[in-house]
């Protein structure tokens, strides 16, 4: 298991589809891409920017709920790719000790890590297989950066709760 890191939020231009990097975090040179929905992108940028929510959306909520049972989250794993879907599990730990494993979507389990401080993972297996070489701070340039905060705050502005009735 690699220890990664939530790296960046972003939209694919070519499908306009948010997509989050989760960056190997102690030899970062590869990033898995993950593509998930707008409400979970909004969700995890929102946690990441730490932005106060009047009240509590479904990952708050989720957090709570583990709290409330004495629970907490310890880790989050991507673990494979099938049929063109990433797959996850969420490592809970409860009151006497025992672990619990809970298969979930990766962006749900990202959400939730994110919220917590969670360490994150990527099977080995899944980051040689569908991994990507990521640029060098000294290779990217700030321009590119801003560039893609700037899609990524238009494709916010775009989404009304609305587009969401029918998920």
């Amino acid at each position: 298991m690699l220890e990664v890191r939530l790296a960046d939020v972003r939209v694919d231009l070519s499908s306009n589809t948010p997509v989050i990097l989760l960056e190997e975090k102690l030899d970062a040179r590869r990033a898995l891409p993950v593509y998930i929905g707008a409400p979970e992108a909004t969700a995890i940028a929102l946690a990441i920017q730490h932005v106060p929510v009047s009240r509590p959306m479904s990952h708050d909520l989720m957090l709570d709920i583990i709290s409330a049972l004495g629970a907490s989250l310890e880790k989050i794993v991507v673990t494979e790719e099938r049929d063109e879907t990433y797959y996850a599990e969420m490592y809970l730990k409860v009151k006497n000790g025992n672990e619990i494993v809970l298969s979930c979507r990766p962006s749900d389990a990202i959400a939730l890590a994110t919220r917590c401080d969670a360490q994150m993972y990527v099977a080995d297996e899944l980051m040689d297989q569908a991994g990507i070489p990521i640029e060098t701070e000294t290779e990217s340039t700030s321009e590119d950066g801003e560039e893609l905060v700037g899609q990524f705050r238009a494709f916010l502005d775009r989404v009304n709760p609305e587009d969401f009735e029918n998920l």
